[in-house]
């Protein structure tokens, strides 16, 4: 089904604290000629168990149901191990960070304020079902200063058992520190194939692909599927992302030397652009950033052989080449460059 002003039709579930109230809100959403509302008449074990919620867009939950506090929230981690692509909003009946905090680890997609109007909401399902985050500045805030102090992987499932052995969470911690598979191997006591081995049925456990994923993970340990972080990266250029508050908080969390947070701060600064002091903050922060990068660089490096690093550097050439549109002397002087800073490091 489409709609000739927004394009393909949103099919929206909502479910509030009460019928009364799910079939008002229901009703309100139905004005926006984009979303196709559907109301859930059941509790919420009718909710779960729902046969057609692979189709569902949108899941709109109060984040009480059923007359418990916090129930909407259990309900969601439930859905998403049965139905991990489906992205929700919880309506929230408190600002408590707590609160705030909760429906993100929850796996919401967007936490929306009861205060707000249905135009607003319409406005937050259909950024939600685009990929983005719905938050404000101050709830933004807050999402990176609790992953800038969080650095253990608290991998579980909809019934709180984890899903990593022991084993396996110490190989976690180890690709969070930077390790290659030789030095974890090293480290553990293992052969480099069983550490590849161990990452391998990690990647299948918690839904990821790469390491790089799975470092992710890291920084937003009870949501595995959804990188919080990382779509804060993707749509930081949004006006609401903007304002000194957001940039306030991001500091701080690139302060407690988090690299992903120093490249943000550097890219707020570079799209404001309000005056030449954002440009020169933009600069300082992608030096910090890069800093940064460039010791994890040296370190990787020391840990190869000459032929691998010939071969990673023939990659890179030919990547930079293709993308940045380079001419060769450019892509060789960026190579030579980082070369002479491995040499340089393994000097020292």
């Amino acid at each position: 089904m489409r709609n000739e002003t927004f394009g393909t039709v949103i099919r929206v579930l909502v479910a509030d604290d009460t019928r009364i109230h799910t079939q008002l809100l229901a009703d309100a959403l139905r004005r926006d000629g984009a979303l196709e509302v559907i109301s859930s008449d059941s509790d919420s074990q009718g909710l779960i168990a729902r046969a057609d919620l692979h189709n569902v867009d949108v899941l709109l939950l109060g984040s009480n149901l059923d007359e418990q506090p916090a129930r909407g929230l259990e309900v969601l981690q439930e859905v998403h191990a049965l139905h991990p692509n489906v992205r929700a909003v919880i309506l929230l009946d408190s600002s408590k960070p707590e609160s705030i905090l909760d429906a993100f680890r929850a796996g919401a997609r967007g936490v929306f304020s009861r205060r707000e109007s249905v135009e607003i909401l319409s406005k937050c399902v259909k950024r939600v079902h685009q990929g983005q985050i719905w938050a404000d500045s101050q709830q933004m805030g807050l999402l990176v200063q609790a992953l800038a102090s969080s650095r253990n992987v608290h991998a579980v499932n909809a019934q709180g058992v984890n899903l990593l052995s022991k084993r396996e969470m110490e190989v976690v911690r180890s690709v969070a520190q930077g390790l290659t598979n030789r030095e974890i191997a090293e480290l553990l006591g293992l052969s480099q194939h069983t550490v590849k081995n161990y990452l391998f049925r990690i990647f299948e456990k918690l839904g990821v692909s790469s390491r790089v994923e799975l470092l992710f993970l890291t920084l937003s340990p009870d949501c595995p599927s959804q990188s919080i972080f990382s779509s804060f990266v993707k749509n930081c250029s949004d006006q609401n992302l903007q304002k000194d508050s957001m940039i306030a908080e991001c500091q701080k969390a690139a302060e407690q030397g988090v690299p992903m947070a120093a490249l943000a701060l550097a890219h707020l600064y570079r799209t404001r652009r309000d005056n030449s002091k954002d440009v020169i903050q933009a600069y300082k922060w992608y030096l910090i950033a890069g800093q940064q990068m460039s010791r994890a660089t040296t370190s990787v490096g020391k840990a190869m052989t000459v032929e691998q690093l010939l071969q990673a550097e023939q990659m890179a050439k030919e990547w930079l080449k293709k993308t940045q549109k380079l001419p060769p002397s450019s892509t060789g002087d960026v190579i030579d460059r980082t070369r002479a800073m491995l040499q340089g490091a393994a000097a020292d």
